[in-house]
């Protein structure tokens, strides 16, 4: 059985009169990748900033390796990674001499700092730029050092608040492959992610969140399985077409429209029979079609169906 190694219970957070964070509780084993997912403003960075000591606790509790948050957070700053948003290595230094900062910072010995240093640049293929002022790297240079540097206490638990935004696809299947190498070695994560295809891969476990609750929480697959539907595709030729199908078929539940794209999105409770149904009214009409398709469900079909406005109007089920 693995050990727990984060835990939040019932936590709650207001500013003012506003609720970011609503009786909130979830666990995170060694080993384990939780996601918290949700809308801006859902509470998802607030609860990271809870669970790492940058804010206090307003109800409910936290325990990070087995210290209580409130009550010991020298503890449990001992215990935990952190990288937030904004990047915190000094643009001035090169990618070794932060390491080193961070080294320090954490009070490791100078008898074992360099060598660690060593270690780590090694083990996350930073060799080629590790010598470079920071100001000189690329975002997904940058990107990783952040992470990089949260780990050099080799903490037990990892908390990264959405690590990958505006990197190229490249750079990001690169950090995703580290999250998962450190996982693997038994590092215990919290990851906030714009981006549900990460989600999809990295997360052994989903919370989702909107107004500060709990919406939904499982596996990824348990998540789309609860859905029950597929989802039809449907790429219109022109702007014009994409209008005529709205006008057309845009009073059914949840249909989505892509406008940048030309797309429409089903929701489809019976497959192909309905998928047929829909794909003659629009031919009938002379509304033309690119290409089509009917799909299992994504995690962004799960998100868009259980937060924000049409999950207000009961558009979950």
């Amino acid at each position: 059985m693995r050990t727990v190694v984060i835990e939040a219970d019932h936590l709650r957070k207001s500013y003012g009169d506003t609720i970011a964070v609503n009786d909130l509780s979830f666990t995170v084993t060694a080993g384990e990748v939780v996601g918290l997912l949700g809308p801006n403003g859902a509470g998802k960075t607030s609860t990271i900033n809870m669970l790492t000591t940058l804010l206090p606790i307003d109800g409910g509790s936290a325990r990070v390796g087995g210290c209580d948050v409130a009550t010991r957070p020298r503890a449990v700053r001992s215990q935990i990674g952190l990288a937030g948003q904004t990047a915190a290595a000094d643009e001035m230094l090169t990618a070794r001499e932060n390491l080193k900062l961070f080294g320090r910072l954490y009070k490791i010995p100078k008898s074992e700092l360099l060598a660690l240093v060593d270690e780590i640049i090694e083990r996350f293929r930073m060799s080629d730029y590790a010598d470079r002022p920071v100001s000189t790297l690329s975002g997904g240079q940058r990107r990783r050092l952040d992470i990089v540097a949260a780990l050099v206490s080799n903490p037990p638990a990892l908390f990264l608040d959405e690590p990958t935004t505006g990197l190229d696809p490249r750079t990001r299947n690169e950090l995703w492959e580290t999250i998962e190498d450190l996982a693997a070695g038994g590092t215990a994560v919290v990851l906030t992610t714009q981006y549900l295809e990460e989600a999809d891969r990295l997360a052994d476990h989903i919370v989702m969140i909107d107004g500060g609750r709990v919406v939904a929480r499982g596996t990824p697959r348990q998540l789309k399985a609860q859905l029950k539907r597929d989802v039809l595709e449907v790429h219109l030729v022109s702007g014009s077409d994409l209008e005529g199908a709205l006008a057309l078929i845009g009073d059914m539940p949840e249909v989505a429209a892509d406008r940048a794209t030309n797309e429409l999105h089903v929701p489809i409770g019976d497959g192909a029979g309905t998928s047929l149904q829909i794909l003659r009214r629009l031919d009938d009409a002379g509304i033309k079609i690119a290409d089509f398709q009917l799909r299992r469900p994504t995690l962004d079909d799960v998100f868009l169906t259980l937060t924000g406005p049409a999950a207000a109007k009961g558009g979950s089920e």
